[in-house]
Parts: structure tokens; C-alpha cells; sequence
């Protein structure tokens, strides 16, 4: 999986399309990713001792193939590839060129 936690991703499919937001969560071996202010669900939470009822809207996963890592200096969304300098492996973004980290 080419995005990480913290990345910067535009959203490309489903009802949240084009949407940009940060990984809050990546998680690999499910494939999926959890971005702030995307993909918003409700969740009706039970009285606990002292604490009431309520209902609370949290983010949920999305398919990490759903997103798109996106360069805030370009302002465009972009694949992500892999350069060795040094012997060392960084991500690099295919449109612009620019190390990611």
C-alpha cells in the first residue's frame, strides 16, 4: 500500500469524489484507510454510568484504492512511484517528480 498515515489524498470514487482530506489511519492488510471528514457515519452510543446517550458522526474506512495521494505545492493528485537514491527507497510522485519523503 503506496499511501500513508499523515499523506495529504484526494478522494476519486463514491459519494465523497474529489474531497481532500489527511490519513488519519492506514491500515495494510485490509487495504484501507480512514481520512478526516470523509465518508462520515453515525453511531448511536448506549448510556454508560454517569455519561448519557448520544449519537456521534465519526470517519469511516474507504478502500485505499478509493484515494489518490495529492501534492498540496502542485495542487493536483497524483500516482505514487518508487526511486532508490543512495541506496536508499523513497516515494516520489509520477506527475511532478517531487520526493515525498
Amino acid at each position: 500500500m503506496k499511501i500513508k498515515k499523515n499523506d495529504t489524498v484526494q478522494v476519486i470514487t463514491g459519494k465523497d469524489a474529489g474531497k481532500i482530506g489527511k490519513v488519519i489511519k492506514a491500515d495494510p492488510k485490509n487495504n484501507t484507510v480512514i481520512v478526516e471528514g470523509v465518508n462520515i457515519q453515525t453511531h448511536h452510543k448506549k448510556a454508560q454510568n454517569q455519561q448519557p446517550a448520544e449519537i456521534v458522526k465519526i470517519e469511516g474506512p474507504i478502500d485505499a484504492s478509493n484515494v489518490m495521494y495529492y501534492d498540496t505545492k502542485a495542487k493536483q493528485a497524483s500516482r505514487i512511484g518508487y526511486v532508490v537514491e543512495n541506496g536508499k527507497k523513497k516515494r516520489v510522485a509520477k506527475k511532478t517528480g517531487a520526493v515525498i519523503d
